[in-house]
This record gives C-alpha cells, structure tokens and sequence, in this order.
C-alpha cells in the first residue's frame, strides 16, 4: 500500500509542474515584404568583326589544369 501510495504522490508532484501548453496560429495575407525574382539577362550578340569567319561545329575547350601545368581555352573544330 505505502508503494502505491509513494508512486501517486511521485506522480502527482511530478505533473504539478508540467504545464499545458495551446498554441493557436493564425495566418492573415496581405502587403509586405515579397521575393522577385530578378529579370532575364539581356540577349548576347556575338560579332567579332568584319575579317573573321565563323567555323561549323567549333567548340570551345575550357580551361584547366593539368600535369601541375595551366593549359589556357581555346577554339577546336
């Protein structure tokens, strides 16, 4: 009996200070700040000059390092 008892005083005590807690939300549109996104980037127009021609099916190799040696871009058909 003195368990028992022991046990529902510990209880009792024990949730004498837990407390309850109700969060109620409430989410009203309006005004405020916002995301815009930013506009396209201008169209790029590619011309070189009169004196060059344009090759088909060039592309460009980027780049790189290699060997502990820089290799710069270039133009391969």
């Amino acid at each position: 009996m003195k368990t028992k008892l022991l046990a529902l005083v510990l209880l009792a005590g024990s949730s004498m200070f837990a407390g309850t807690r109700v969060v109620v939300g409430v989410g009203v549109p309006g005004y405020g700040y916002g995301y815009y996104a930013a506009p396209p980037p201008p169209p790029v127009v590619a011309y070189v000059g009169p004196r060059y021609g344009w090759h088909a099916g060039a592309y460009w190799v980027g780049p790189r390092y290699y060997g502990h040696r820089y290799y710069r871009g270039y133009w391969h058909r």
